[in-house]
């Protein structure tokens, strides 16, 4: 027979596998997270470097003679700027025939009439003198200026013939092509022409849609769990009650904006595309979230503050509003967070209610139509046009920027009630 080790070495033989294992834990871990860290740092790598085109702009600077025969100081707002601009136009080239005015225009962005049109309602006092205004190039050209023309290709592969790339490298030698910050990004409003799309109306259309979502589901949610809680009697009807909001919170977002196409606008009748319908679409996703984080929050709070209370004589009331209420703010907040990430960057239930229109202007009121951030993206990333395809990985990287700064402000506001507890 053979003997057995003493029992100090098998014991120290299996001290010895238990450290191994929980090394080789540790390491299956840390690799996780670094994996993990990895992805998001490469995709958020591949956004930036998509969209930094976006973040910078061809111009071609254009002199532009204000005709008072053509722009009236009484009305300036019905002048002929269309015959100003190709006047312009032509004027880089003095010496091109008559023929090639076109072609000359066509290096500036069609917008190019809305835009001195603006310049000139702006300032009236431009009527009757020289302009030197900065206007983005078009599309194809201001993928010439980036090197993302193949000038060897056969003119049949190209949007621009040789004679095109011939006028843009005049005008460059001549300095008058540029490239400069592109700010339209943030204070434009959409366009067909991708070298003026910005994401204003966006913007202000998330803005105004969270504003009345956390205006609606906040209140309702934090009372609701409140009641549930604190005041409602545990029976068999508030049981059913939670389940049902378990439930809802597990309900596909477009579901959601099924239910606001077919109550909100064609019961009640409230204008399509509107940030008004798309803020009571996001309240009523994220309301079972507020009311489920709520909920855990208050049942958190130690039963010993509520007795403390009734001891002294406080009422109910004055018992959740005095002291469970403030202790349970923290993890209120946290059910806030949760509801800006998930209202913010939802796109499926918006969709439904027409919030992918093509609106140009920026909204002033929350009945009129408008865009959010989520559905710009999207209509932008649909878009075969490659200065559409980097403005939508630009709009990404705003989306993101809003995100971590309303999350940076719900959790500093957790922090400081945090402190006070």
């Amino acid at each position: 027979m053979t003997s057995l080790p003493p029992p100090d070495v098998r014991r120290d033989a299996r001290r010895r596998r238990r450290r191994a294992v929980d090394v080789w834990l540790r390491r299956l871990g840390a690799g996780a997270v670094v994996f993990a860290l990895g992805l998001a740092g490469l995709m958020l790598t591949a956004i930036i470097v998509a969209s930094l085109p976006a973040l910078t702009q061809t111009t071609v600077r254009v002199d532009f003679e204000i005709d008072p025969t053509l722009v009236s100081a009484t009305d300036p707002a019905a002048g002929d700027f269309r015959a100003i601009v190709a006047r312009g136009a032509a004027a880089l080239f003095p010496d091109a025939p008559p023929a090639e005015a076109s072609a000359a225009q066509r290096i500036l962005t069609p917008a190019a009439t809305r835009i001195l049109r603006q310049e000139v309602l702006r300032n009236p006092d431009l009527i009757g003198r020289r302009l030197a205004l900065a206007v983005p190039a078009a599309g194809p050209y201001d993928q010439l200026a980036r090197d993302h023309v193949d000038r060897q290709a056969p003119e049949t592969r190209r949007q621009l013939d040789d004679a095109d790339i011939a006028r843009f490298d005049r005008l460059t030698a001549d300095g008058r092509v540029a490239r400069s910050l592109n700010f339209g990004l943030l204070f434009n409003g959409d366009s067909r022409f991708p070298e003026v799309a910005g994401l204003a109306g966006a913007i202000t259309g998330s803005a105004m849609a969270l504003a009345i979502c956390l205006a609606i589901c906040l209140p309702i949610g934090i009372a609701t769990a409140i009641l549930m809680v604190e005041f409602a009697p545990r029976n068999r009807l508030t049981v059913v009650i939670e389940a049902n909001v378990n439930n809802l919170a597990a309900v596909p977002p477009i579901l959601y904006g099924l239910l606001g196409l077919a109550v909100f606008i064609t019961c009640f009748g409230l204008p399509r595309s509107s940030p008004l319908v798309a803020g009571m679409v996001l309240a009523l996703m994220t309301l079972p979230t507020v009311v489920i984080a709520t909920s855990l929050a208050l049942r958190r709070v130690p039963m010993a503050i509520r007795e403390a209370g009734f001891a002294v004589g406080a009422s109910r009331y004055q018992v959740v509003l005095h002291h469970v209420l403030p202790l349970a703010l923290p993890g209120i907040l946290t059910g806030a967070i949760a509801a800006i990430s998930q209202a913010l960057g939802e796109a499926a239930p918006l969709l439904l209610i027409g919030m992918n229109a093509f609106v140009t202007s920026v909204p002033h009121g929350v009945t009129e139509a408008a865009t959010t951030l989520p559905t710009q993206i999207l209509l932008w990333s649909e878009s075969p046009q490659p200065g559409f395809v980097a403005r939508a990985a630009a709009a990404i990287l705003v989306l993101l920027a809003s995100l971590v700064a309303l999350n940076g402000i719900a959790v500093l506001l957790r922090h400081r009630a945090e402190r006070r507890r």
